[in-house]
């Protein structure tokens, strides 16, 4: 599985994370996640964005970079601007009445306040940490060189963009603000963790 990383990315990238190779005689072993280390920067894209819900709909929390470096384990954060203040800011808004949202909030924050020098960095430990929050069995590693698409049958590094169709649906779950707004799709994880705990990763393996 060739997934291109992504900040506090959508359920449905997880979904395709957590996704099982079966053996011809009935054995499943955990599919390996390799994430993207040789693709430049991709802007508008989930690489640096992510999307919550809100009482007014879907809301994009945005990490701004310092332009120069293209590379993508290079890309560094740019904390010129109080981003990380609006963005725990608004997650607080959105999710303080989550079932789960007390039991996840500290940490997650933890890791954003860390101050991480790289885009590359921060995206890899919360993706870590989501990994250990949702017990998803498949492993993680880098790529070691640069793969052209069409090449890998399982390439997902452009097939999850805020700009086309998801290739897959995760939900129906529960989502605060259901009642007002429906069912939103394409969420960042935090949305499915803090509504659904423990059984979030339910959730991942009933996608269409």
């Amino acid at each position: 599985m060739l997934l291109s990383t992504a900040f506090l990315p959508p359920a449905e990238w997880f979904a395709l994370a957590a996704r099982d190779i079966t053996l011809s005689d009935g054995r499943v072993i955990p599919s390996v996640v390799q994430l993207e280390a040789h693709e430049n920067f991709i802007k508008q894209s989930w690489r640096s964005r992510c999307l919550i819900g809100t009482s007014s709909g879907s809301e994009a929390i945005l990490v701004p970079v310092v332009h120069g470096e293209s590379l993508i384990t290079s890309v560094k954060i740019d904390y010129s601007t109080p981003w990380l203040v609006r963005a725990e800011r608004a997650i607080d808004t959105a999710y303080r009445s989550a079932p789960f949202y007390e039991h996840y909030r500290d940490e997650l924050f933890s890791i954003l306040e860390s101050r991480h020098e790289t885009l590359w960095e921060l995206n890899l430990q919360l993706i870590n940490y989501l990994f250990r929050c949702l017990h998803l069995p498949a492993g993680l590693c880098n790529t070691s060189c640069w793969t052209p698409p069409g090449e890998l049958a399982d390439d997902y590094r452009y097939a999850l963009s805020p700009k086309l169709p998801s290739p897959l649906t995760v939900g129906p779950y529960y989502q605060v603000f259901a009642h007002r707004r429906g069912f939103i799709p394409g969420l960042s994880i935090i949305d499915l963790l803090f509504g659904e705990g423990p059984e979030a990763a339910a959730f991942l393996y009933l996608r269409q």
